[in-house]
């Protein structure tokens, strides 16, 4: 198949069939760092309970299965024409974005699918990055969520030349104000088997359990789910800026800067930055690695309703 850059946006896979219980939200809740007193999103018989409004990240993984899945298979997709070879070991997730266009419903039954197309490629010396953009549509084809994801495939080789072609992606973040401290900042805690538990959502990838295999991957052992960190610092926004009202947050993305290790602490910092769209604020954040000391989750940008100001 020839090189050809230009043939890979508006490329679309095949839908992919997806599902999810009650069982399922739950599941993921922990995986994200909920906390005893996160009722709404532990307790399945708690009036207000609802889904986290970026479980769909996990869906393109998890499918519509209920047991474990070989993840070599689930990332081995179509080639993607116009792609030169890429090595799967050597695919970095890059960004990540959900934007919640619908309420989910607590179980989803048959009939939920996954839409994909590719709607940005771009060539620089060190690899090639490629963004997807993923539809969560129901039964009757009603769009409930609209997800943006980049892959930097490293080492990867077109022409050798840089080069950018685009046709859709999330809203950027506004920069981090430099003259005033956070709005709000939430800290946070994974625990030794943060990714023992986020993997049960679907992503089985050995690196995430395997020390070995994080070893040999120049991490030094296990390391955490890029998303187990996004849905961290979503679940905290949510806390601090809703008041723990998951229905809030309307759009979440970040850019995955640098691992965090299971046991790892986190700090998300939070500056208001704009009004957003449909009574939102918007908001601009980053995601410290407390441990490390470094920046886990850089670019943040969200739409998210402000709780009321309690009364005097």
């Amino acid at each position: 198949m020839a090189v050809d850059l230009s043939k890979v946006v508006g490329f679309t896979l095949p839908d992919r069939p997806v599902g999810w219980n009650k069982r399922d939200l739950l599941t993921y809740a922990v995986g994200v760092g909920a906390k005893s007193d996160d009722l709404s999103l532990i307790y399945e018989l708690e009036k207000s309970f609802a889904a986290l409004p970026t479980y769909p990240v996990v869906l393109q993984l998890k499918g519509d299965g209920q047991d474990v899945n070989v993840f070599a298979e689930r990332v081995k997709g179509r080639p993607i024409p116009g792609m030169p070879p890429v090595d799967p070991n050597r695919i970095v997730h890059g960004t990540q974005s959900i934007e919640i266009l619908k309420e989910l419903p607590l179980v989803s039954g048959p009939g939920w699918k996954m839409t994909t197309r590719y709607t940005g490629v771009s060539e620089n010396k060190s690899g090639i990055v490629v963004t997807a953009e993923n539809v969560l549509v129901d039964p009757n084809g009603v769009p409930y969520a609209k997800l943006y994801s980049s892959a930097f495939n490293v080492g990867a080789k077109a022409k050798g030349d840089k080069y950018t072609k685009s046709i859709a992606g999330p809203p950027q973040a506004k920069p981090i104000p430099k003259d005033r401290k956070p709005d709000w900042v939430v800290k946070d805690q994974t625990t030794p088997e943060q990714a023992i538990v986020f993997r049960l959502s679907g992503d089985y990838n050995p690196l995430h359990i395997d020390p070995k295999i994080g070893v040999s991957a120049g991490f030094g052992g296990v390391i955490l789910h890029g998303l187990a960190t996004f849905g961290f610092a979503a679940r905290g926004l949510i806390k601090a800026v809703a008041n723990g009202d998951p229905t809030a947050l309307k759009l979440f993305g970040v850019r995955f800067t640098s691992p965090v290790k299971p046991g790892d602490a986190l700090e998300t910092s939070v500056w208001e930055v704009g009004p957003g769209p449909h009574g939102t604020v918007e908001v601009a954040f980053v995601t410290k690695n407390l441990t490390s000391g470094k920046i886990a989750l850089g670019g943040g940008i969200a739409y998210i309703r402000k709780a009321p100001s309690p009364k005097l």
